[in-house]
């Protein structure tokens, strides 16, 4: 009879697995034996949360090319502004091109292109970097070298080789200049 009772002890013991002890009970020296309903709920819910992570990182890398999508058209449509406001300007230089007329004509039609340009850019709120006669800023000149001259003091600006532009308060290119020397004030 012996027998029997351990084949129904075997039988009508629930199965057991053994736990997988967490990094506290390993410490503690704890890893007590799970049963197969409590490992099973334990996977089901391990699988649930790895399906949820998943769902999340496809969820944050939509999003992400989705910001990116969306910044690239705000960028084709700012840019698409801009550029709407500089086809007048082109076909006036066209018109220019295909225009007979005097030098004197040619140079007061490029003038009032100019003038329309500058009008342009003061609507997007780009303005010119005051240069010449200015105290020399390496924040907004570039040095292209340096020029002797006894009417400017030393270190402004005697030059400018190309103008600077700022839009707001951000550079967008400086302006290239020369720089006075002054050897009267040197020496003082």
């Amino acid at each position: 009879m012996p027998e029997k009772d351990e084949e129904l002890t075997a039988v009508a013991a629930p199965e057991l697995v053994p736990a997988q002890p967490t990094d506290e009970a390993a410490a503690e020296g704890q890893g007590a034996p799970v049963s197969r309903q409590e490992f099973e709920q334990m996977k089901t819910e391990r699988d649930q949360l790895v399906e949820r992570l998943a769902r999340l990182q496809a969820e944050f890398e939509n999003a992400r090319k989705r910001s990116e999508r969306e910044r690239i058209e705000f960028r084709d449509y700012a840019a698409g502004i801009v550029v709407e406001q500089f086809l007048p300007v082109l076909d006036n230089f066209e018109l220019a091109l295909n225009a007979s007329a005097t030098a004197e004509q040619l140079r007061s039609g490029v003038e009032l292109i100019v003038k329309q340009m500058e009008d342009i850019l003061r609507q997007l709120q780009v303005t010119a970097i005051p240069a010449v006669g200015e105290v020399f800023d390496p924040r907004v000149h570039e040095a292209m070298g340096s020029v002797e001259r006894l009417d400017l003091p030393d270190q402004h600006v005697a030059e400018e080789i190309r103008r600077g532009y700022k839009l707001r308060e951000r550079l967008l290119r400086p302006a290239m200049v020369r720089i006075a020397s002054n050897p009267k004030q040197i020496g003082e």
